[in-house]
C-alpha cells in the first residue's frame, strides 16, 4: 500500500504507520467537528424559552432614591432566573452594564449560560431595559432616542426599547422587543397614565414597521408595561383583533389549579399576577409576553407560567413569566 504523507515530517515513517496516523488525525477531526457542532449555539433542542422579568433596581451601586441591590436580593433574583431555565430573558430596571455582566456571569457560575447580551441606555440613565441569551444576536435594532409631544411638550421614552433578532437554530428565527413602560407613580412634567399612552403608541408604531415588512414575522414583544390588560395601553400595544394585532399569552401560575378547564370563567380565574405594588397594596398583572400570529402557531401554551417560589419578594416586587416555543415555523 503506497505511503500516505499529510507533511514532510512523516516522508521517513513506514506506510503502514504512516496510514494508521492518517486515520487517527481524521477521527479526531471528525471527533472534534462533532463536538463543537453539538455545542454551537446554533445546535438547540426543538423547543426554547423565553422569560421575561423586572428584577427592581438591579444596581451596582446607589442612584438617587434607588439602593444598592443587596447579596440576598441577587440570590434570589439568580434562583428565580435559574428555576425557569430561559433560553433568552429580558430584564427590566436593569442597572448599568457592569451590573447586567455580573448577573450574567453569576448565571454561568450556577449553571446557566447566556453568552448574547443586549443593553439599551434610555432617556432615564439609572435603570435600563436588557436582554440575556443563549442563542446569537443576529441583528440589533436598539431605540434609544424615540419621542412624541403630550399637551405642547416634548418628552422622549424613558427607557428605550430592546430590539434584536435571534437565531435559536439554522432554520429559525424570531424578533424580540422589549420594554419597560412609565411607572404609575405620577411625576409633576405630567400624567403618568398619559405618559404610558404615548410610549405604548410609540411601541405600536415600531411593531407595525416589523409587521408591514413581513406579516408573517415571528415577533415577540415582552417587558414590563405597567398596566392592565383591559387598559388603553395595553388595548394599543396587542393593536385589536386585525393580522397586525398580538396574542397575550397570559401566563398563570403552575399551582395545582387545572388550567386546561373548559369553561372560561373559571379559567380566567387562574392566578396570574406579576406584581406587587406597596402604595395600593395590590397585585396585578402589568407584565406581558405577546406574540405574534407568526410565532402563535409555534406557542407551547402548556409550558407557558409566571414562576412561584418561596420568598420570591426577596428579589424583585415582580414574579418573572416565561413561554415556551417550538423552533419550527408552522
Amino acid at each position: 500500500m503506497p505511503s500516505i504523507r499529510f507533511s514532510a515530517l512523516t516522508a521517513s515513517v513506514p506506510a503502514d504507520i504512516t496510514f494508521g496516523m492518517g486515520c487517527l488525525f481524521l477521527r479526531c477531526i471528525v471527533i472534534i467537528s462533532a463536538w463543537l457542532f453539538l455545542h454551537s449555539p446554533l445546535f438547540a433542542a426543538d423547543t426554547f424559552r423565553v422569560a421575561c422579568y423586572n428584577v427592581e433596581n438591579y444596581l451596582d451601586e446607589k442612584t438617587g432614591t434607588r439602593p444598592l441591590k443587596t447579596d440576598a436580593a441577587k440570590a434570589k433574583i439568580r434562583e428565580s432566573i435559574c428555576a425557569l431555565k430561559p433560553d433568552v430573558i429580558a430584564l427590566e430596571e436593569m442597572g448599568s452594564t457592569n451590573a447586567l455582566l455580573e448577573l450574567q456571569g453569576s448565571l454561568k457560575s450556577e449553571g446557566l449560560d447566556l453568552p448574547y447580551w443586549e443593553h439599551v441606555a434610555g432617556f432615564d440613565t439609572n435603570i435600563h431595559v436588557a436582554v440575556l441569551s443563549k442563542f446569537p444576536f443576529t441583528a440589533h435594532h436598539p431605540h434609544t432616542n424615540d419621542a412624541f409631544l403630550l399637551n405642547g411638550r416634548r418628552f422622549q421614552v424613558s427607557r428605550g426599547f430592546a430590539e434584536v433578532d435571534i437565531q435559536p437554530t439554522t432554520n429559525y428565527s424570531f424578533t424580540l422587543i422589549a420594554a419597560h413602560l412609565k411607572s404609575r407613580r405620577q411625576i409633576a412634567a405630567a400624567d403618568e397614565s398619559e405618559l404610558r399612552l404615548e410610549e405604548a403608541k410609540v411601541l405600536r408604531e415600531i411593531i407595525d414597521a416589523r409587521l408591514a415588512a413581513n406579516p408573517n414575522l415571528n415577533l415577540i414583544v415582552l417587558g414590563d408595561f405597567n398596566d392592565l390588560h383591559d387598559s388603553a395601553p395595553i388595548k394599543t400595544i396587542l393593536g385589536g383583533r386585525s393580522k397586525k394585532g398580538l396574542i397575550d399569552t397570559r401566563p398563570a401560575e403552575r399551582n395545582g389549579d387545572d388550567h386546561s378547564h373548559t369553561d372560561r370563567r373559571v379559567a380566567s380565574r387562574n392566578i396570574t399576577w406579576t406584581h406587587f405594588y406597596a402604595k395600593e397594596d395590590t397585585y396585578s398583572r402589568v407584565d406581558y409576553i405577546l406574540l405574534s400570529h407568526g410565532i402563535a402557531r409555534e406557542w407551547n401554551t402548556n409550558e407557558s407560567y409566571v414562576l412561584s417560589i418561596p420568598n420570591w419578594g426577596t428579589g424583585s416586587d415582580h414574579r418573572p413569566l416565561v413561554a415556551s416555543f417550538t423552533a419550527q415555523d408552522k
